[in-house]
């Protein structure tokens, strides 16, 4: 037994060394995409765009602003908006809707600002936008362009506002406010030479020129008659005549009338 034990011993221990020489499997390293790039291991640059778009993308369901409007609804209200709007709108159920929709399309672009569906959205809004002949939204639709030859320069709508601008240019249309009507002259009286009209001056580089129309004057309302003063009396019918003035105090209450004579005699 003990024969035994010293031979098991003694060819376990020539082994301690090999053990510990044999190299251990380290784990493979897998291959990461350079940097942050989720999109690198791609095999060609269309798959890189693809995926580039998908992961820059709003998720279908997600909707922004306070109407909580998907970008689809962005795009079907300006769509509608350019049809309602005829060739210029001033109308206020209109200019509601649309102000939702431009701050829906501010929020979503605030948070997926490489979305590839914005260009169309940019691009729909400036087509309804420049019809509204208000202040507010004609800059509105300035900006609009702006970011399309600017930002989104190398895609179609961009380079279709680009064409637009370099062909037509572009001018803000808005109303200003209308003044009260004058008060019209005596007779014989000739009016004032009115100033020469001076040319506007031509827009500032990056800015867009201004066409600012003049509504027609609004005449002046007549002034009411105080509450406290009531309604004026009527006048007399003129058949009754004038009213007789009443006697003076000093003269004392109207003598009655004499009877008259009796045809009898006494």
């Amino acid at each position: 037994m003990l024969i035994a034990g010293a031979i098991f011993l003694g060819a376990t221990t020539p082994l301690e060394p090999a053990l510990a020489a044999t190299p251990q499997p380290t784990p493979t390293a897998t291959a990461t995409p350079k940097g942050n790039d989720v999109c690198g291991a791609t095999k060609s640059k269309w798959a890189h765009l693809q995926c580039e778009e998908f992961n820059s993308s709003a998720p279908g369901d997600e909707y922004f602003g306070r109407m909580k409007m998907s970008y689809l609804g962005i795009d079907n209200t300006y769509k509608d908006g350019a049809i309602s709007a005829g060739a210029y709108s001033t109308d206020p159920n209109l200019i509601s809707k649309l102000d939702f929709a431009t701050e829906a399309l501010q929020r979503w672009a605030a948070k997926y600002p490489n979305d590839p569906q914005l260009p169309r959205s940019y691009f729909l809004g400036i087509q309804v936008l420049r019809k509204v002949y208000t202040q507010h939204e004609q800059q509105t639709s300035w900006e609009f362009i702006q970011l399309l030859v600017t930002k989104y320069g190398n895609t179609y709508f961009g380079k279709v506002m680009k064409s637009s601008l370099a062909h037509d240019g572009y001018t803000e249309h808005w109303f200003a406010l209308a003044q009260i009507c004058p008060t019209p002259l005596p007779p014989g009286v000739m009016p004032e030479a009115a100033p020469v009209a001076t040319p506007s001056p031509s827009p500032a580089p990056g800015h867009a020129a201004v066409d600012l129309i003049t509504p027609p004057c609004v005449q002046p309302s007549p002034s009411p008659v105080p509450a406290e003063l009531g309604p004026e009396p009527s006048p007399l019918p003129a058949e009754l005549g004038p009213e007789p003035s009443p006697l003076p105090a000093e003269l004392g209450p109207e003598p009655s009338p004499l009877p008259a004579p009796s045809s009898t005699p006494h």
